[in-house]
């Protein structure tokens, strides 16, 4: 049986490989302007040549449909005073300037305290005036104040996060203390930039 099927093997692969290419002219072309590349051949399948036509004028020079050019609506907002002209409403978030530096806005902040390595190359330190931010350089020094009770602490980023959606800033265990949202663990902060 093992000798048959050797046998049955060996004659497939030498039909296979002594097996001719099908022959180009036995084949028409059926497909759209593109696919039959827009030759002679092409436009003798088509018995209306108008149809051929609309499909080829929908198509650039290349061969390729051309994109659409998107273009950007700009919102509006109606004036409520006397105004009769609509104006062009911005949606950037404002970075202002105050006598003490400059504010990165706010948000949600939380706090940390498990000994791990941080983005900086050292390891963190719960005990020091350290916070985690997305995109503020190393080394920036930061204001961060609690919009509950008021106070502040001055801290330096030293590490990259948080991970959590909703949250800008991540304190370290001793500057969740300064502020006093140890008992919340999560709460609303202004940050202002000091610099290096």
């Amino acid at each position: 049986m093992r000798t048959f099927l050797i046998a049955a093997a060996a004659a497939m692969t030498v039909g296979l490989t002594s097996a001719a290419p099908a022959q180009a002219t036995y084949w028409s072309c059926q497909g759209g302007y593109v696919a039959c590349g827009g030759g002679e051949s092409s436009t003798k399948s088509y018995s209306k040549k108008s149809s051929h036509k609309a499909a080829a004028s929908s198509y650039g020079d290349d061969g390729y449909v051309p994109m659409k050019k998107k273009t950007r609506k700009a919102s509006y907002n109606v004036a409520s005073d006397d105004d009769d002209q609509p104006r062009r409403s911005k949606r950037r978030s404002r970075v202002t300037n105050s006598g003490s530096g400059y504010s990165a806005g706010g948000g949600m902040a939380s706090y940390y305290w498990q000994p791990q390595r941080v983005a900086s190359g050292g390891w963190f330190n719960p005990n020091a005036l350290t916070a985690a931010h997305k995109t503020l350089p190393f080394g920036t020094r930061v204001r961060v104040t609690n919009r509950h009770n008021g106070r502040s602490v001055v801290v330096t980023i030293n590490d990259r996060g948080p991970y959590v959606a909703g949250r800008v800033i991540d304190l370290s265990s001793r500057a969740a203390g300064e502020i006093g949202m140890k008992g919340a663990g999560v709460v609303p902060v202004s940050i202002a930039v000091l610099g290096r």
